[in-house]
């Protein structure tokens, strides 16, 4: 009994400060550079966007839409909203449940608020009844916006930052987006300058000997070298590609010649979750035209 009392007075604090925050107008951190799918992140996005200029309604339908998909952090945002009641009517028992789902699924957010509030049971009537929400954008098949990237790589270690930013610099003079060598960057050795595979491949962009020898790396542990080498393979590949994201990228883990043989992307497991992870992040099914830097 003051259990329970104790956690009721614990919900009802916790709901009290989210009412004040949402009178602030305080709203959620911005969805980060994540590799859900493109669509799933375009949702978030444009949720948050309405969300920010005060159109809750909007990121409601949005944050509904990416939840239903599949989303944890719809999943999340949608029961913030439904706790603040927010864009919708306050209804402790949903908001509870989706951030219950979002904290098994190891959302940390959610876990932290969860462990405050009574359980829940039920879910709001956009994920029951299957039935799409309303004012949703068809997907535009666009990059990454810059300001997602752009809070991704302020918010690296400082080490880190310092080479992501570097390939944000050296990426337009071989007429690549940097959002895409971001993109493998990150996939290939999250920012790591001294990362070495099992197959021998180093740095940044991940040289194995034979690419570093062709494209006049010495020292491929050196971070600007490395990047270099790399840019100017994936500059190849594109051109070689067409523009083609998903092949460029399935070429520079596997190689131009699987790429050729399997006619398309390799039947590899390896591969294929290189490439499914390039392509969550980059979005764009084709490379971006790029101002000469």
């Amino acid at each position: 009994m003051i259990a329970s009392a104790l956690a009721r007075s614990a919900a009802a604090a916790l709901l009290a400060l989210f009412a004040v925050c949402a009178q602030a107008g305080v709203q959620e951190d911005a969805p980060e550079w994540s590799d859900e799918p493109p669509a799933l992140a375009r949702l978030l996005e444009s949720g948050f966007k309405a969300e920010a200029g005060r159109q809750p309604g909007i990121a409601a339908a949005h944050y509904c839409a990416a939840a239903r998909d599949g989303s944890v952090e719809g999943q999340y945002r949608l029961g913030r909203l439904f706790l603040m009641g927010q864009g919708v009517a306050r209804d402790n028992q949903i908001a509870t449940t989706l951030l219950s789902i979002a904290a098994q699924r190891g959302h940390e957010k959610a876990r932290s608020l969860v462990g405050e509030l009574p359980a829940g049971e039920r879910l709001p009537d956009c994920l029951v009844n299957g039935t799409a929400p309303t004012l949703i954008a068809a997907d535009s098949n666009e990059a990454v916006p810059h300001e997602v990237v752009e809070r991704f790589v302020k918010a690296l270690p400082a080490d880190k930052r310092r080479n992501a930013q570097l390939v944000q610099k050296l990426a337009p003079r071989f007429q690549i987006d940097p959002r895409l060598a971001l993109a493998i960057v990150r996939t290939e050795s999250n920012f790591d300058a001294s990362a070495r595979s099992p197959k021998n491949a180093l740095g940044l962009m991940q040289l194995i000997p034979g690419t570093a020898e062709r494209f006049g790396v010495r020292d491929a542990l050196d971070p600007e070298q490395n990047i270099r080498g790399g840019l100017a393979y994936l500059r190849v590949l594109l051109g070689q590609f067409k523009g083609d994201v998903a092949l460029a990228a399935a070429a520079y883990n596997a190689g131009e010649g699987n790429v050729a043989r399997y006619k398309g992307i390799p039947p590899f497991a390896e591969t294929q979750e290189y490439v499914r992870r390039v392509m969550a992040f980059y979005r764009a099914p084709r490379h971006a035209d790029v101002l000469r830097g």
